[in-house]
């Protein structure tokens, strides 16, 4: 029997991102964890956009977008690729939460901003963006990811390389934000 309640349960979920040393791509395999632990088994599906068009964004309800910044604020290489085919999207029916991984020791006057151009991208094709990350905590000079206010950043901020042992709590705290936000 058909029961419209249970199959609004079941949106999906469709996890992006860029990885070239791991990290991004680890990140995401938590948080696919922790959001289906909150949601049940299978919730998200991951996609590397280094071999997964960015067109199959369309295929899902709500979207979570994952981003390296490399060097002095630059984007990660197979993001950078496809960077052209964000323009190409048709996104104001989504909602999309963000994530990025920085190292704010390394390079605190670039800290994070891959993720505020990738949010600055997605919100210009027309997605409403949720999961923003307050900023304290975190020891830096600047970043394109903060919001207009400077309180939050545009999505979760991680710092593996300085704060490995917070991230997971940091990953378990925003996916139960996340999936509040989008409604589920």
């Amino acid at each position: 029997m058909y029961s419209a309640g249970k199959h609004a349960m079941k949106k999906k979920i469709g996890l992006f991102y860029g990885s070239t040393t791991c990290y991004t791509e680890m990140a995401g395999e938590k948080i696919r964890d922790a959001i289906d632990l909150i949601l049940g088994s299978g919730a998200v599906t991951m996609h590397n956009v280094a071999f997964d068009s960015l067109h199959l964004m369309a295929d899902y309800d709500y979207l979570i977008l994952g981003i390296p910044t490399w060097d002095y604020g630059e984007l990660q290489e197979d993001w950078e690729l496809h960077w052209p085919q964000l323009d190409e999207l048709q996104l104001s029916s989504k909602k999309i939460a963000l994530y990025g991984l920085g190292d704010q020791v390394g390079y605190p006057d670039w800290f994070q901003d891959a993720l505020g151009y990738l949010w600055q991208k997605v919100v210009h094709q027309g997605a409403e963006t949720v999961g923003a990350w307050p900023n304290q905590g975190y020891d830096f000079d600047h970043s394109k990811a903060l919001n207009a206010a400077g309180t939050h950043f545009v999505g979760l901020a991680l710092d593996d390389e300085n704060q490995l042992d917070i991230s997971d709590s940091f990953i378990l705290r925003w996916c139960r934000q996340v999936v509040d936000e989008f409604g589920l």
